[in-house]
């Protein structure tokens, strides 16, 4: 890795699960130095073992990445993920959280985790977007996903759907546009940010006729926050929310429900797209993807999207810090 410069946003990298993909996509980019040696200072936490058989794999000399060591607990085999692991993995974002919080780094990157791994080994986990919030102390944090232009937040995150109507009220809805109005200003540097809110149910409801929830808990929650001078609109029809037409007439869409927002971005940029969580006091971005457990340790993983994320990471930092 070339020499620290101190006016390079500083970088930290959380390899994930380690039966999955994630140490040998992180591999590939801190080798790469992706975006070029004055992109970010980059410093990779992981297994150092496990990175380096997983480099060696891949033709990487490890002893180019800069690699803080977080032991397994027990031996990993590629596609198979052990729960007597999840320590290791949650201790690298704890690591990376503190590191944030003392000055040591600019912004985190996250490579995917699996969570039903973390939850089997007994720690109440749905997502890396609820753990950091809860150790940040947020109640409310709002996942983002970037796909060049396009950018759609959700509502809700990790609920079954059949939970989603009753999960939704004006005033989470209020809280979340808040969110988004002020990380989009803040973070993404759009001094007034217009966000499309989408309906929930068909049609936005058709006046009742479909579903009570548009009228009666989104339309609110809009004039709620126009009132305040944040620029929002809607309920739009989700159907037609992505349309170009509606997209010219928004820098974010706010989604009500995971797979309401996400096909259309994943169709967009899958492979490219970035996961930022927003309402936190510290900058995270990740990857649009899980771990991709079948493709652990073959080589064939495409490191596009923890690319993007990195390269998002390092550009945020960069404006938070006036560079």
């Amino acid at each position: 890795m070339s020499t620290s410069r101190a006016d390079r946003p500083r970088l930290v990298l959380t390899s994930g699960e380690p039966a999955g993909i994630g140490p040998e996509i992180c591999a590939q980019l801190a080798a790469a130095r992706v975006g070029g040696p004055d992109d970010a200072d980059l410093t990779l936490l992981g297994d150092r073992d496990l990175i380096s058989q997983r480099a060696r794999a891949l033709g990487i000399d490890p002893s180019t990445l800069q690699i803080e060591h977080h032991p397994l607990a027990v031996a990993c085999v590629a596609g198979r993920p052990d729960p007597r692991n999840a320590g290791q993995v949650l201790a690298m974002l704890d690591t990376a959280l503190d590191g944030l919080r003392d000055g040591r780094w600019d912004a985190m990157v996250t490579a995917p985790v699996q969570k039903s791994t973390i939850a089997a080994s007994g720690v109440r986990f749905s997502g890396h977007t609820e753990y950091l919030a809860e150790r940040c102390g947020v109640a409310r944090p709002v996942m983002l996903l970037v796909a060049g232009d396009l950018r759609v937040a959700l509502a809700t995150t990790h609920l079954p759907l059949r939970a989603v109507p009753d999960a939704l009220t004006t005033d989470g809805l209020v809280e979340v546009l808040r969110i988004m109005h002020a990380d989009l200003r803040d973070k993404f540097a759009l001094p007034a940010p217009r966000i499309a809110v989408c309906g929930l149910n068909p049609h936005a409801g058709e006046d009742g006729l479909l579903g009570h929830e548009d009228r009666e808990v989104i339309a609110p929650a809009i004039a709620t926050v126009r009132r305040e001078g944040i620029l929002a609109h809607g309920p739009v029809p989700a159907d037609t929310a992505f349309t170009p037409r509606e997209l010219a007439r928004a820098d974010a869409v706010l989604a009500m429900y995971h797979d309401q927002g996400l096909p259309v971005l994943k169709h967009a940029g899958f492979g490219h797209a970035v996961n930022i969580t927003l309402g936190l006091p510290v900058l995270r971005t990740s990857v649009d993807h899980g771990t991709a457990l079948s493709l652990a340790g073959t080589g064939r993983a495409d490191p596009g999207s923890l690319q993007a994320a990195v390269t998002l990471a390092a550009r945020l930092a960069a404006l938070r810090s006036g560079a």
